[in-house]
């Protein structure tokens, strides 16, 4: 049987994993569009959030694994705020550019 640290570890990692494949499919659209639009500036959001895509998959697995310690310390508050800025950033990109 898991316990509830075990359980909430695992519903962490999940929701970051959710929030990463997200971030990824989103990354494949703005893919598509930057190639209807015979790339130039357009690539800069795919970078971005590809990007962001990896970042939030690791912060995700690093946060799922220190749950997961015998003695769980908290949660960084610095890793959700450069999540929270590379989504910002694609955002913002996506916006300007397109």
């Amino acid at each position: 049987m898991t316990s509830p640290a075990g359980a909430q570890a695992a519903r962490t990692g999940l929701a970051w994993r959710r929030t990463a494949l997200a971030s990824a499919a989103c990354t494949a659209l703005l893919l598509h569009s930057a190639a209807q639009h015979h790339w130039g500036l357009s690539v800069i959001p795919v970078l971005l959030a590809a990007v962001t895509s990896a970042l939030l998959a690791a912060i995700g697995a690093r946060r799922e694994r220190a749950l997961r310690a015998p003695e769980p310390g908290p949660p960084s508050p610095v890793l959700p705020a450069i999540a929270s800025l590379a989504v910002t950033a694609t955002a913002a990109s996506v916006v300007i550019l397109h």
